[in-house]
């Protein structure tokens, strides 16, 4: 009796392994890696793609045995999964007209071990091949979809820019994208979620405004430079005085983000952190500065050393966008300085005159600046012992002394050059274009109005 259930129970072992089955439902995946290549060739634009199987949320795949993927049950299933989580997400433009939906023209399922996605031809080769063996044994979880999609076009020496909304494959979606235009050279482009509108090869007037947004956007969404640009003019609510302030702080982070973007700037890891110290420490000095009694004759000063530390800190901000520049990099960074302006002469046109109603109409004015400088240094300083732990958690030594530090040591000598020139055009410039005021040349302007 026990003989025969036995052999009843190795039976249904035996058809559950063999009949193929279907995953549960699964979460959607942390990390999610994409793969892609964009290249025109003749009157075709060829999209290939490749993507976690696992990021194909609302199918349910074939599996059998310990969960080993139906390869050859899963692959009329594919082309399906590529339009819904692929196509649907990739919009292609050329000469700025959309070129409408693709044509999924080839889906492979991939081992991860499979390097084909190492270059276009091989990938395009893998695409073009036979599938893999129905007889493999892998997992689900780690197959990957490989997908062509092409578009007809014009001509492959058209201007192309896509607009990739891919974010919805992972909690954090990284693309590499390579784009090989018709010339034979290739730019590549790595970016986390959705980039918005990239211009494959972008004009200058198209890097141009994109990177005034850019800068634009960076200053209204950060609040430790709007917090600095709020104590440098609570003490200084007149237009003259203004001037040399703001055009200080304006020509020095110009200065260090131009270093920067060159490669003037140190790629230790402690460099952010520490960047990030200081302008926590610029907003503390500048408010207590403005709680004892801010000296306008040297204001401009300190918006200028203040400004280089900023600099870096906006380079930061830039190192993944300049991607996006094209072969407009100067251009696209006095196009981001020019974004930087204009988002702060909005905040300026908006904040000066509600300081001006606010200080001597709402509250007394030395008590209004007091407590908005207390509170500006209060935030400040929590930046500061925050951001100043991360920067003590690094081990500093003493680099060893090579050729290449030499070369180093020149270059920044000749930003300090650099530095050091524009200071001394800047108080020129102050002195004789600038009222008196402005610059501390009167008395009066030794200390603020209400120092």
């Amino acid at each position: 009796m026990l003989r025969g259930a036995s052999r009843v129970l190795a039976i249904l072992g035996l058809l559950l392994v063999a009949v193929p089955r279907s995953p549960r439902a699964h979460e959607i995946p942390n990390d999610v890696t994409v793969r892609a290549f964009v290249a025109p060739r003749g009157h075709t634009l060829s999209v290939l793609v490749r993507v976690p199987l696992v990021s194909m949320r609302d199918f349910d795949f074939p599996l059998y045995g310990p969960g080993y993927l139906d390869v050859a049950a899963v692959q009329p299933m594919l082309r399906d999964a590529a339009t819904m989580w692929i196509a649907e997400y990739v919009e292609m433009f050329e000469d700025g007209t959309a070129l409408g939906r693709p044509m999924v023209t080839a889906t492979r399922i991939s081992l991860p071990s499979n390097r084909s996605f190492g270059s276009y031809q091989q990938a395009r080769d893998h695409l073009d091949g036979d599938p893999l063996p129905p007889a493999s044994q892998l997992p689900w979880e780690q197959a990957l979809l490989d997908v062509m999609l092409e578009y007809t076009i014009s001509a492959d020496t058209s201007h192309f820019s896509m607009r990739p909304v891919l974010a919805h494959l992972g909690i954090r979606t990284l693309t590499v994208l390579r784009f090989l235009p018709a010339d034979g050279t290739e730019r590549v482009f790595q970016y986390t979620g959705n980039p918005g509108l990239v211009e494959l090869d972008p004009r200058w007037h198209q890097a141009t405004l994109r990177f005034i947004g850019a800068g634009f956007h960076h200053i209204m969404d950060g609040i430790d430079h709007l917090l600095f640009l709020l104590c440098l003019v609570i003490p200084v609510r007149r237009f003259w005085a203004l001037v040399p302030i703001v055009t200080a702080f304006t020509v020095a982070h110009s200065i260090t983000l131009i270093a920067s973007a060159t490669g003037l700037a140190p790629n230790a890891l402690w460099f952010p952190p520490l960047i990030e110290t200081l302008i926590a420490a610029s907003i503390v000095f500048m408010a207590l500065e403005n709680i004892v009694g801010a000296r306008l004759r040297h204001r401009w000063i300190m918006a200028f050393g203040f400004g280089l530390v900023h600099g870096f800190g906006f380079s930061f901000v830039l190192s993944e966008t300049m991607q996006f520049a094209g072969s407009h990099l100067l251009t696209s960074l006095l196009a981001f300085n020019v974004g930087v302006e204009l988002g702060q002469l909005a905040v300026l046109a908006v904040v000066v005159p509600l300081l001006a109603l606010v200080l001597g109409r709402a509250v007394p004015e030395r008590t209004g600046v007091i407590v908005l400088s207390a509170l500006v240094a209060h935030t400040g300083w929590h930046w500061m012992t925050e951001r100043g732990a991360q920067v003590m958690a690094y081990d500093f030594a003493w680099p060893v002394w090579q050729v290449s530090g030499a070369v180093v040591l020149m270059r920044w000598a000749m930003l300090l050059l650099i530095v050091v020139g524009a200071a001394w055009l800047l108080n020129g410039l102050f002195r004789r274009f600038v009222r008196p005021e402005a610059v501390g040349g009167a008395p009066s302007a030794e200390r603020s109005p209400v120092g």
